[in-house]
């Protein structure tokens, strides 16, 4: 072909862009299914369900939140929950909330793994004597902590007959109080998750680094941790969470320095008629547990990684 004939040739067309023709068809077709119609009807009084019960309650929650007193859209019961007294209660329920994550899993390690190594029966019926107690009303169970750990309770008088040095303590309306107390409300979700990872660990890889002249805490630290390790953070995200907006036994067992941020949205609702502070801070915690959940994640993902990058290595 010449030069003159390229130049005069025409252009060839542009390709035609992919018609949505067949993805009507097939759209049509799928709602057609009988089956497909079946299950987007079942389907709809559950998504009617969490549209009324859940998101809808959020939404407004939301739109609450940042209304100012004049119907007006604004902020300040944001900047308002973060300075201040507000903050301080803020950071004062991240405190707390991680203590009692912490102290619940060192508590909760030693229970489930000791639990674990028991004969089936015998395992049973330990799990009965953790798990029961969480069916008691929280109000009744929050009582009795009062009544073990009161200046003249059974735990300080113990202590005293013991002539246990600097007894009998304050346990009561402190921060000490408020971690014992949430602490036990939170022991039985850990002692069950932890549990069920322990109890699925083959024990051949502890005799297999036995055999292979480990030690116990090598053992320990190199082979069961690791493996206990996702149960860990289940469990320790798990109580955190749950401890952040948890209002009974903070507001029964502690005192003004230890108010967490439910008890503060309950005072702005039912003394101060301020719904859209309290609105403001509800959001906040679900924000809050969102972030946990969050971490959650990551540090799954990053498990998994280090996990895979081991057996490649």
């Amino acid at each position: 072909m010449t030069m003159a004939g390229s130049v005069l040739a025409p252009n060839p067309a542009p390709a035609a862009a992919p018609s949505p023709a067949p993805r009507k068809r097939r759209a049509g077709r799928a709602l057609s299914d009988r089956r497909t119609r079946f299950g987007l009807l079942n389907a709809t009084p559950v998504v009617i369900y969490l549209l009324i019960l859940f998101i809808y309650p959020i939404f407004s929650t939301l739109m609450l939140s940042l209304k100012g007193e004049d119907g007006a859209f604004t902020l300040h019961w944001y900047t308002d929950a973060f300075r201040g007294a507000n903050l301080e209660i803020l950071l004062t329920t991240l405190r707390i909330s991680a203590e009692t994550s912490l102290l619940a899993l060192a508590i909760g390690f030693l229970l489930a793994s000791a639990i674990s190594r028991l004969k089936p029966l015998w395992a049973g019926l330990a799990m009965i004597v953790v798990v029961v107690p969480h069916f008691i009303s929280a109000l009744v169970r929050t009582y009795g902590w009062i009544i073990l750990l009161g200046d003249n309770g059974v735990v300080n008088n113990v202590l005293t007959d013991l002539h246990f040095p600097g007894a009998p303590f304050q346990l009561l309306y402190n921060e000490i109080g408020v971690v014992i107390g949430t602490t036990a409300v939170m022991l039985p979700y850990t002692v069950l998750l932890l549990y069920a990872v322990m109890k699925g660990i083959d024990r051949r890889l502890m005799a297999a680094a036995a055999s292979m002249g480990a030690g116990r805490i090598t053992i320990f630290r190199r082979v069961y941790v690791p493996l206990v390790a996702p149960g860990l953070v289940n469990a320790g995200v798990l109580s955190f969470i749950l401890c952040l907006g948890y209002y009974l036994t903070p507001a029964l067992m502690g005192g003004e320095k230890q108010t967490m941020v439910a008890s503060l949205i309950d005072e702005q609702v039912m003394k101060q008629n301020q719904w859209n502070g309290a609105s403001a801070l509800g959001i906040i915690l679900l924000l809050l547990t969102f972030a946990g959940l969050l971490l959650l994640k990551l540090l799954k993902s990053a498990g998994e990684a280090l996990r895979n990058r081991g057996t490649a290595s």
